[in-house]
């Protein structure tokens, strides 16, 4: 038993989406050794949130407290934690709280330290732990998580700027990184929203030569040069922008949830074995394959999903070292309805963060 609560905003139903989560006590895994309780000061709304709301996905497993951009203070360590974690450390977790960690020698994934490809792989909210427990989400006073997954912030990042990163943050930079991001390449980021000004702004400090924010209007062009981008295309507004822009760029990170985005479009301003990278999972149908581009081109179509422990601490400590600072805007845990209904409505720029009252 502890002597404090687990409460937080819960989604009873798909109704949630529409800002009517429920403030209510919940029931954390139960404890293991191995876990950590963290005192939830800060928690990003993340797309993925209104997703798994409103069973955008799939069905939820309801109640369901998202949030999984979590960062808060230790305040009760297991006996078998070995990541270095003490009571009172600032710490926090990200899209992921499990996964076998290759404890039957049989997953390739976890062998290689590459946690977010496991089989067994289980979500800091709407997942089930091996020992049957639900997990939830950061919209909380507290959370409890495998310390596996819970990661200490550096001191030279802030809270609120550090919770954004633990999710938006490292599903940019983990493709960015796996595919050639670098001195001598050039980056184009489609969508400018919460995980694209991340692709802007690790781009560059990753040394990109140049990066090209790519989105239908040029409303946020003025954001995105300001974020470090060194060209824009409003493919809306442009009626030959993949002539003019065609064949320009390495490697492409696209953030877009919509399967209307036009696919061979972006595809055309990549180079010969150029590479296309989707981030965005649309609720709205599957994607084209644009074979014909691909095929004459030589590009690798592919996808990204997070990223494992390893490569928070390694985007933390870059961040860190060059002084990323994501653009977030601060809302009070208890006008958490309103800021999913904000976010909802794309008002963000670029990134909420709950704040929970000290």
């Amino acid at each position: 038993m502890t002597d404090y609560k687990f409460e937080g905003w819960c989604g009873l139903s798909p109704e949630a989406g529409k800002g009517k989560m429920v403030w209510q006590e919940f029931e954390p895994k139960p404890w293991e050794e191995t876990d950590v309780d963290i005192k939830v000061t800060h928690c990003g709304i993340c797309g993925s949130d209104l997703h798994t709301l409103r069973s955008g996905w799939g069905p939820t497993n309801y109640p369901c407290c998202v949030g999984h951009e979590v960062v808060g203070t230790a305040v009760r360590v297991g006996t078998q934690v070995k990541n270095g974690i003490k009571l009172g450390d600032r710490v926090g977790v990200g899209a992921q709280s499990g996964a076998c960690l290759n404890v039957n020698k049989d997953c390739e994934a976890c062998a290689n330290s590459l946690e977010q490809f496991c089989n067994k792989m289980v979500g800091t909210y709407n997942g089930v732990y091996a020992n049957g427990g639900k997990s939830y989400g950061g919209y909380a006073t507290y959370n409890r998580s495998p310390s596996h997954f819970v990661i200490k912030i550096p001191d030279a990042i802030s809270s609120a700027d550090a919770a954004p990163m633990l999710c938006g943050g490292i599903t940019t930079y983990s493709p960015l990184k796996q595919n050639g991001c670098g001195p001598g390449k050039t980056v184009g980021v489609v969508g400018i929203g919460g995980l694209g000004h991340f692709a802007i702004l690790f781009a560059k400090a990753l040394g990109a030569d140049r990066v090209v924010a790519i989105s239908r209007k040029s409303d946020k062009k003025e954001d995105a040069l300001k974020l470090g981008a060194d060209d824009f295309i409003a493919t809306g507004e442009e009626e030959d922008w993949v002539t003019r822009h065609g064949q320009s760029l390495d490697l492409i990170i696209s953030t877009a949830s919509s399967s209307k985005m036009p696919i061979a479009g972006y595809c055309s301003l990549l180079r010969y074995r150029g590479t296309f990278i989707q981030l965005g999972a649309p609720e709205d149908g599957g994607l084209e394959i644009p074979a014909f581009v691909l095929i004459i081109k030589g590009i690798k179509l592919g996808g990204s999903l997070i990223g494992s422990p390893d490569e928070i601490r390694e985007m933390l400590e870059l961040a860190a070292a060059k002084g990323v600072k994501p653009w977030i805007q601060e809302r009070p845990m208890k006008d958490a309805n309103q800021a999913i209904l904000d976010m909802d409505n794309g008002d963000a720029r670029y990134r909420y963060v709950l704040v929970n009252d000290a």
